[in-house]
């Protein structure tokens, strides 16, 4: 027999399979000799009281053997001699695109700007010795997407648009732990993610598709309005992929949004969210968070927290909350700063980090008529305040930061704190060169925030600009059932470099409807 039930317990018996047991056994009247396992379907925190409690949603096994795995596998089978498909881009969007191209009986050929995973890694560490960023290898561009080396948290509100569960199953089949089919707010770890990826690839690779690295995308093959193939360039010299195109290419593919603005092909400026990372020391935020001056103790996680209020009509909130992270160099390109925060799978660092971001609409920028109507308006304006900023970190990658409450009074920071941003930090008055739109409701929201949550408006709390890459600042429209552009056939928009996802997950299930409606247009 196999029942499911729900527990609410104290931290130090959430894990411990015996204790569960035992509990189990006492409220349902069940014999523990015949509880031969029990896994764990739902797991979050309830830290409202002071008491901290976790409530589970378990499946036990009475009398039973359980399956091997927790979740179900899918079965991919060679597709050598099928129709190709170009998926361009090897993030989320693109990845989840490719596996279930797989499964429909497509081929897909992958084109990824970026080195693999692996030896992206050498690149994105060479960032904070060298202060140097290669364009084409970094937290931005190659293998895995912006996700890979920035958290990999798999926690999303976009539930009605696809089945997140079958996401999770998938990262699991691949390597993922099963904890992320139970946890609240699912995470693998930046540490743990890029063997998942390299195992998505080699399915890829085994079922007869391909994945062409160190490859840039330069423009589309047109018949007419329809688009073909594409045109790319490899190692200096110029290829061509035949197919239809699933484009997954990111949110910072700047020269792709510029390309299509230049040919008249349809695209639309996109509102986004722009601010800093804000850091605080872990400690600080689990005491806070758990009510207990000595902080999260033995056996509970890292603290999360979630911060969201209205300042003159346009949201204020902490995005991307990574608890016992680093603040990461996240610009794609020269004369840029950006930065995004990160965490492995331990969550074990000092400290704890979020964006804290001001919703920016369109007419927050327009300085005119025609910028109402200009598509590239947002980008250009992430673009002229990432540079700014560089140019206030000395030129280089040095992080203009300033204290938290010293913002708020509109202060210079004479000192700065020990900070997780390895390339270093540089006083700066945010307060005076960042928008004033932005900066005054930041300080109202921090206001807000620190009433709400006593001690969380401090100066051992680091602001560190600029969070420019929160979302796309373009969108390319597209049908909404066919999910084809508008004007382009055979092109399929896809993930969050085309609008219409915001993370791994959302992403991941966009991928999936694109390869659906791929295989739609093709029958």
């Amino acid at each position: 027999m196999v029942k499911e039930i729900q527990l609410r317990v104290e931290p130090q018996f959430a894990y411990n399979e015996q204790v569960l047991k035992q509990t189990v056994s006492r409220q349902c009247a069940i014999d523990v000799r015949t509880i031969n396992a029990i896994h764990t379907l739902k797991r979050s925190i309830d830290a409202r009281q002071r008491t901290i409690f976790i409530n589970l949603t378990l499946r036990v096994f009475i009398g039973e053997e359980p399956p091997k795995t927790q979740y179900t596998p899918i079965e991919y089978y060679p597709v050598d001699d099928k129709p190709a498909v170009i998926v361009v881009g090897a993030g989320p969007g693109g990845l989840f695109a490719a596996l279930h191209l797989i499964e429909l009986g497509l081929r897909p050929i992958v084109i990824e700007r970026g080195k693999n995973v692996r030896d992206r890694k050498v690149d994105i560490a060479a960032i904070s010795r060298t202060h140097k960023v290669n364009p084409e290898s970094n937290y931005s561009f190659g293998e895995g997407g912006a996700g890979a080396y920035s958290d990999g948290k798999l926690y999303t509100r976009s539930k009605k648009r696809g089945n997140t569960d079958r996401i999770l199953n998938i990262f699991c089949q691949h390597g993922a732990s099963e904890s992320i089919l139970s946890d609240a707010h699912p995470h693998i770890g930046t540490d743990r993610l890029p063997r998942v990826i390299e195992n998505m690839r080699g399915t890829i690779l085994r079922c007869g598709g391909e994945v062409h690295f160190e490859t840039l995308m330069t423009g589309f093959i047109l018949d007419g309005n329809k688009v073909i193939g594409i045109e790319a360039t490899h190692a200096g010299e110029q290829c061509r992929f035949m197919g239809p195109v699933i484009m997954a290419t990111g949110h910072s593919a700047r020269d792709v949004y510029r390309y299509m603005a230049a040919q008249g092909f349809n695209i639309e400026a996109k509102a986004l969210a722009v601010g800093c990372r804000l850091e605080h020391p872990s400690q600080l935020i689990d005491s806070i968070q758990y009510h207990n001056r000595a902080g999260r103790g033995k056996y509970l996680p890292a603290a999360e927290y979630s911060f969201v209020t209205q300042v003159d009509g346009r949201g204020v909130y902490s995005f991307c909350m990574c608890p016992g992270g680093f603040v990461v160099p996240a610009a794609s390109g020269p004369q840029q700063i950006v930065v995004n925060g990160m965490s492995p799978s331990g969550r074990n660092s000092r400290w704890s980090n979020s964006g804290m971001v001001v919703e920016t609409r369109i007419e927050d920028v327009a300085k005119s008529d025609a910028d109402m109507h200009d598509p590239l308006l947002m980008m250009r304006f992430q673009e002229q305040l990432e540079h700014d900023c560089w140019q206030a970190g000395n030129m280089r990658q040095t992080a203009p930061a300033q204290r938290m409450a010293d913002f708020v009074n509109r202060r210079l920071s004479y000192d700065l704190p020990e900070s997780s941003y390895s390339p270093g930090l540089i006083s700066s008055p945010l307060h005076f060169w960042m928008p004033e739109f932005i900066t005054e409701r930041l300080k109202q929201g921090f206001l807000q925030f620190g009433k709400s949550s006593h001690g969380f408006l401090t100066n051992d709390a680091v602001m560190i600009a600029v969070e420019t890459r929160t979302s796309s600042p373009v969108r390319i429209p597209r049908d909404g059932d066919t999910l084809q552009h508008l004007g382009l056939e055979g092109l399929f928009p896809c993930g969050e470099g085309a609008g219409y996802a915001g993370g791994i997950v959302s992403s991941a299930i966009d991928g999936e409807r694109c390869a659906d409606s791929v295989k739609a247009y093709l029958s």
